[in-house]
């Protein structure tokens, strides 16, 4: 009986207890976001400047994700399916701090990384509708035929490189993600074609994974590897030299190969164009914004999903902005043997005779 009696005094004394009142910023915050359209006030260079996407596309991305947005709650001042990715592409167009983020958005800290979070793993899954490796007779052809007209290289479908996007250094295993250049990192591996579309990315590698290892353990190499003379990549000095790979000439002999030279450098220069306006476009993911201060795991996504981002804004002409860069110049890679591999591996020297006799014979032919 007196703890029944106890049990009744307790909820008097709940329902008499006073609720502690809500911040008139707070409400003042959430009343602005349900009730006005932050994108209704933006002109469409603004909104481009801002979120780096133009209002059609951020329209269709909602409504792609949108539903995996709504919060399963009924509290009031819940974040809406559109605060939340406008939260999240402003994220990724400036890179800057969370807090200070919120502070512009009228969101606490905690408000905005759940919101980044949320949204970047809505949008995952549809990368694989925006990054694909040409597979169609047509496409490959197309792309062929530019890389013949413009460099006279046979065969090349895409110019592969890489590129480290710095990370906040890891609790677990930091000294695997600290780079060449001295801070943390994931090794990217990205493979563009002519038109600067990202066809094909690797993010899930330290900083400290040597470039030919990723492509070597990439599904893209082990597809080159498997084309039968189909298609072929262009790559830096950081690659080993395969049939399906052809790197440049370490020392050219005569005017045939210096030409190569040449050609191939013009060539691979897209990439690096590639991945600098990506860079410039999301400057999360870029060195001057001080990098993901996220765990690996989450970066790899935002990394993944900015690429995806940046390939809708190539394919729908969406202008950059602020080109005062527009590209970002990478340390030459540090070079090694030309295949990258011990002279005493048989079958990788093997390997390496078949990518010189191949590059070989298109120096003879073409150039």
């Amino acid at each position: 009986m007196a703890a029944l009696q106890r049990v009744l005094q307790l909820r008097v004394r709940e329902r008499q207890r006073q609720r502690r009142p809500r911040s008139r910023l707070v409400t003042l915050n959430a009343f602005v976001r349900q009730h006005q359209n932050r994108l209704d006030s933006l002109d469409g260079m603004a909104i481009i400047r801002r979120y780096r996407l133009p209002r059609r596309q951020i329209a269709q991305l909602l409504n792609s994700i949108g539903p995996q947005l709504m919060c399963a709650t009924r509290r009031n001042f819940a974040l809406s399916p559109e605060v939340q990715l406008l939260s999240a592409l402003r994220f990724y167009a400036t890179g800057s701090f969370l807090q200070v983020l919120g502070d512009g958005l009228g969101l606490s800290k905690s408000s905005v990384s759940r919101a980044v979070q949320a949204v970047t793993n809505a949008l995952l899954p549809l990368a694989a509708e925006h990054i694909k490796f040409p597979a169609s007779r047509q496409d490959i052809t197309e792309i062929q035929q530019y890389f013949l007209t413009h460099h006279h290289i046979p065969q090349v479908i895409g110019v592969i490189d890489g590129t480290l996007i710095p990370i906040l250094t890891p609790s677990v295993d930091g000294h695997v993600y600290i780079c060449r250049k001295g801070y943390a990192a994931i090794n990217c591996q990205v493979v563009c074609d002519h038109k600067g579309l990202i066809t094909d990315i690797v993010a899930r590698w330290p900083g400290s994974t040597h470039d030919s290892f990723i492509f070597t353990n990439s599904s893209v190499g082990q597809e080159a590897q498997n084309s039968q003379g189909q298609w072929r990549l262009l790559g830096d000095s950081g690659y080993p030299l395969r049939p399906y790979l052809f790197t440049s000439v370490a020392n050219p002999m005569n005017n045939r190969e210096t030409n190569f030279n040449e050609s191939h450098r013009v060539a691979c220069s897209i990439v690096e164009r590639t991945i600098g306006r990506w860079k410039m476009r999301f400057r999360a993911i870029h060195q001057s914004s001080g990098g993901l201060l996220f765990a690996p795991q989450k970066c790899c996504a935002v990394i993944i999903v900015t690429a995806m981002l940046h390939n809708i804004a190539v394919q729908m002409r969406v202008p950059l902005l602020n080109r005062e860069e527009d590209e970002e110049v990478e340390e030459m890679e540090e070079v090694e043997d030309e295949d990258g591999m011990g002279p005493h591996d048989q079958p990788r020297n093997a390997q390496y005779m078949a990518g010189f006799h191949a590059r070989q014979q298109v120096i003879d032919r073409f150039f």
